[in-house]
């Protein structure tokens, strides 16, 4: 731990995840005077750069995660990644202490095979089928049920990790043990899910607030090896359309509860709106809405959290672009120069210690009168990001 406490008497957050979403979250509640503990496995992550102070723990240790938890006797414990021990979080929950939204919603969220079974089998959302596998052969038989191609995910992963396209029966193994590799959380389970050919993919940001629910304009993304490229908005649809979307948003994140801001991600086909992921807290393509909105998804997050009034207006038509490593360094540099000529764009550097080849480094932020300049101006500065 670094750094003696700032506050007696401030609201105390504790951040279980200190990335480049949990920063921003941070620096938001800051604003409001919030006294902010970032918490994660290794020391100098995004958030603890903002944070008063921080904690290096394995948040999968029951243990470790309790005694930070009980040392700082936080009002509100705010998940921000996967890898956490969820039946810990419902013991301190029992206990008296307040998970954001809930340690119920945090445990299924964080299970594929949870989450898709609430989506489905409870509150009949329609999603792509879907079926589990514990072991190589299992595997096998599941291909053959829900037919190839499909999509192997683990049922616990962090951006796109362990994900694969199976397109023919040799690529199952191979997609087996990258899945494994990539697996957080105990156990080895995959999820195995039709693919569907759908004409766009969308984030609905949906605040719940003590005010009621409220919906930010959609945001279309596009996705490489199953982790977030690019994102834009406002992305358009029909109002019918959208108007399913909201519903569906609505019911799945009224089942889970609490207040806070919701990652909804759908596939929308023709008319036709399908549920594929939720996640309880800021999501990485809603980062655009650092330059679209009145207010970013981290400011909304942060007030909805504290029972603040949030506002989900757009302002400009904008698009993000990841800026990833090609270089393996330890405490990276970074060449901006160019890419800051570009008009109507920032730059956001997330400050991770150490760089790797693929890592996401930094988000390109543009704004424009028509999104696809936005794209192209963000993805324009995203390449002019040089790090050495």
């Amino acid at each position: 731990m670094v750094g003696t406490p700032l506050f007696s008497n401030a609201k105390k957050i504790l951040l279980l995840g200190s990335g480049e979403l949990g920063k921003e979250v941070i620096i938001e509640a800051q604003r409001f005077g919030v006294e902010c503990i970032a918490v994660d496995s290794y020391e100098n992550a995004p958030a603890m750069q903002v944070a008063h102070r921080f904690h290096v723990i394995d948040m999968k240790d029951a243990g470790a995660l309790r005694a930070v938890i009980e040392k700082e006797k936080p009002d509100l414990i705010v998940p921000e990644i996967e890898a956490i021990n969820t039946d810990t979080l419902k013991e301190m929950e029992s206990e008296g202490y307040h998970v954001v939204p809930t340690a119920n919603a945090t445990k299924l969220t964080m299970d594929r095979e949870g989450i898709r079974r609430l989506a489905f089998e409870k509150l009949g959302l329609r999603t792509a089928k879907y079926e589990f596998a514990e072991n190589l052969d299992e595997l096998k038989e599941a291909v053959t049920r829900i037919g190839i191609p499909c999509i192997i995910k683990p049922i616990m992963s962090s951006s796109g990790k362990g994900q694969s396209t199976i397109k023919s029966e040799s690529d199952i193994e191979t997609a087996w043990n990258y899945a494994k590799s990539a697996a957080r959380g105990i156990g080895t389970k995959v999820i195995v899910e039709e693919f569907i050919k759908f004409d766009y993919e969308i984030t609905l940001l949906t605040a719940r607030t003590a005010q009621g629910t409220r919906f930010c304009e959609p945001i279309g993304h596009i996705q490489v090896d199953g982790d977030y490229h690019e994102s834009w908005q406002p992305h358009p649809m029909c109002a019918p359309t959208k108007a399913k979307a909201q519903a569906m948003a609505k019911k799945i994140t009224d089942e889970l509860g609490g207040y806070g801001i919701f990652g909804v991600e759908l596939f929308v086909l023709d008319d036709e709106v399908i549920f594929s992921e939720v996640s309880p807290r800021p999501h990485d393509t809603g980062m655009v809405t650092m330059v679209t909105q009145k207010m970013s998804e981290f400011e909304i997050h942060a007030r909805a959290i504290l029972g603040l009034p949030v506002n989900v207006d757009i302002v400009s038509p904008g698009a993000s672009h990841v800026i990833k490593s090609e270089i393996l360094k330890w405490a990276p540099e970074y060449e901006i120069h160019e890419a800051s000529k570009v008009k109507d764009t920032k730059i956001r550097l997330f400050g991770k210690p150490i760089a790797k080849v693929g890592r996401r480094m930094g988000v390109a932020l543009a704004i424009s009168d028509d999104v696809i300049k936005a794209r192209e101006n963000a993805e324009k500065v995203a390449h002019l990001v040089k790090i050495k």
